[in-house]
Order: structure tokens, then sequence, then C-alpha cells
């Protein structure tokens, strides 16, 4: 990574849900902040700043992480998906955000894109998981809504319907 400067601009080059897109950031701007204000994707939710409700959460290069703790210029040349990248296209869902809806895994909504990014993620690696390993694997969420009952439901109904469709396992 090039040296930065904290008095200017830096070009941020990526590829963003399927496509390479460039724009410029502080050196200190935080990925969560540059997704919604500079690139409008505004899916990403940003909750309590502090890397602990996962309402930020995005897939960088495979790997889930809190868009609220990485800065904008760290994310040069990887690979980042956000929730806008889950729906296979215009007006239709994917088959975790199916079972969402179906279950009635979200209320207010606002924790929701982040929980559908970490589920994507651990149900790909994960493809028959038990109730406990979702709940394990969702602790690092907070969701005052739900009670957790509905968005675990709709997890197992997806990994169900994953494993039909031969999409993972």
């Amino acid at each position: 990574m090039p040296r930065l400067s904290a008095d200017r601009q830096h070009s941020v080059r990526f590829e963003l849900n399927g496509r390479e897109v460039e724009a410029q950031a502080e050196p200190r701007m935080l990925l969560s902040d540059f997704l919604r204000h500079v690139l409008a994707m505004t899916g990403t939710h940003v909750g309590c700043e502090h890397g602990v409700c996962g309402a930020c959460t995005v897939e960088i290069d495979g790997m889930a992480a809190r868009a609220c703790l990485t800065l904008a210029v760290q994310v040069e040349g990887a690979r980042v998906r956000t929730v806008e990248a889950l729906a296979p296209g215009p007006g239709r869902l994917s088959i975790l955000q199916e079972a969402f809806r179906r279950h009635h895994g979200l209320q207010c909504g606002f924790c929701t894109p982040g929980i559908l990014m970490s589920l994507d993620i651990f149900l790909r690696a994960h493809p028959a998981p038990s109730e406990i390993d979702i709940r394990e694997y969702l602790s690092g969420h907070l969701c005052r809504c739900t009670g957790y009952a509905p968005i675990v439901a709709a997890a197992l109904d997806a990994a169900e319907k994953l494993r039909e469709a031969d999409i993972i396992g």
C-alpha cells in the first residue's frame, strides 16, 4: 500500500459486488462511510460504530468483516461484497433472503443486512449447520426486535433449500 498522507484524499480501487470501482477517500474514512456516502451502497447499516453490533458486516476477500472497523484505504485491491450483491436480480430475492421473508426473520430490519452477509458466508462454508452452530456464529450480532428465533429458523431453512438446490454442500 502506498504511503498515505493525512492531508489529502487517496484513490481506492477494488472490486465491489463483482465490478471494479475507484473512488477517493480520506485516509481515516471508514469503509462503512465510504460505501454509504461515496459509493451510495446504503444497504450496509451503521449501528454502534465500535464493531459490536454487526449491522455493518460486509464480505472482504471471502471473510466477514465489520465495515465500521475497516478503513476504506484498506480494501485497495480487495474483493468486497455488500448486501446488495445477495439478490440474484432486480425484484428477486436470494434463497437466504426469501427464507428471512418466509420466517419473519426481520422486524425493523436495521440489523438484517449484517446478519444476512454473515449467514451467506457461513452457509457457504457450513452447508449443514445445527441450530447451535448458527446461534454461536450469530453471537456477534445484536438484534433488539426478533429474539433471534425467526433468524435461526430462516438460516436453517435456507441451509436446507441451498442443499436441495445443490448450491452448497
